[in-house]
């Protein structure tokens, strides 16, 4: 897919854990889990929205689009 979840990059600068961000989010550690292994098909833009305002970031800082990753099928 072509868009690529850095997620895990903006936690490690924010110094924050998983655990933390979920719990300030309102979603589950799981759902965290997920969407940083980019194994989601969408978020919603609430959830979006606040994972921003926890981080104190923008959605462009956690997903970024890299033309040509494609996944096995497509």
């Amino acid at each position: 897919m072509p868009i690529v979840v850095t997620l895990d990059v903006m936690l490690a600068k924010r110094k924050i854990r998983s655990k933390q961000l979920a719990e300030k989010v309102g979603i589950t550690e799981q759902n965290i889990s997920l969407l940083k292994s980019g194994k989601v098909k969408g978020v919603r833009f609430d959830t979006l929205e606040r994972i921003c305002e926890v981080l104190e970031c923008q959605p462009g800082d956690i997903l970024t689009y890299e033309p040509g990753e494609k996944e096995p099928g497509d």
